[in-house]
């Protein structure tokens, strides 16, 4: 996770197949950050979770909306944006982790009243996000250098 308040940061994750990408910005404040998380429930491990809590939708989530607001977004402004939750060894993938993880964020979000703006998730190609701070752009790249804007 990446949270920046500077304008000529530009926040970039990449490798993104079954993990999730969220981009969060508020374009009063200038604030914006990037969390890529791999799994969906920090139950998984607790240990883990205690030292990479980042990894997780569930405890990386909430804390980059709350390192966000800590540099002056609030959430009525925020705009939110999501890549990834792939099946990049295709449909017949057994543990469906990139559905597993985009189905954890909604519920994360329908419980919070957070909406999604933009999205681009599914499918089988890894994609690498970016988060302009200065202006809020945010796209994504898949391997085949197809650029998509969010």
């Amino acid at each position: 996770m990446k949270v920046s308040n500077h304008p000529e940061d530009l926040l970039v994750t990449h490798a993104l197949g079954s993990c999730i990408a969220l981009a969060v910005y508020d374009p009063r404040a200038m604030v914006g950050g990037i969390l890529h998380y791999l799994l969906p429930d920090s139950s998984l491990d607790f240990l883990k979770a205690q030292k990479h809590p980042y990894i997780f939708a569930d405890t990386g989530i909430p804390r980059l909306f709350k390192e966000c607001y800590s540099l002056g977004a609030e959430k009525r402004r925020t705009l939110v944006k999501v890549a990834g939750g792939g099946q990049i060894l295709g449909e017949h993938e057994p543990f469906n982790i990139g559905r597993r993880n985009y189905a954890a964020l909604r519920k994360i979000f329908l419980k919070n009243n957070v909406l999604i703006g933009n999205e681009d998730v599914g499918g089988t190609k890894p994609r690498t996000m970016y988060l302009e701070i200065a202006t809020g752009r945010v796209w994504v790249k898949t391997t085949g250098k197809e650029i998509i804007e969010l």
